[in-house]
């Protein structure tokens, strides 16, 4: 199942218009799920779940960010 929700999560970031080595969700241990990449300042973990619905709601599309970065602190906090 958590495979289908990071799958489902790194083809909406490639709709968004970014290469993996810019932005993908990983698995992790114990059920948990990484965005991680160039465009993110830290890694960010929690359920894929979650990781799914940052991607579909918070993350702009690569051309909205440009050069900029994404900031864990703030999807946590846009949640």
């Amino acid at each position: 199942m958590s495979e289908d929700l990071i799958a489902a999560a790194n083809d909406e970031l490639r709709a968004l218009g970014y290469q993996a080595r810019d932005l993908a969700v990983h698995p992790a241990p114990r059920g948990k799920a990484l965005l991680k990449g160039n465009k993110l300042l830290s890694p960010l973990s929690d359920e894929p779940e979650t990781l799914l619905r940052v991607v579909r709601e918070l993350v702009p599309t690569s051309t909205e960010l440009g050069t900029g970065m994404l900031r864990p602190a703030d999807l946590r906090a846009s949640l």
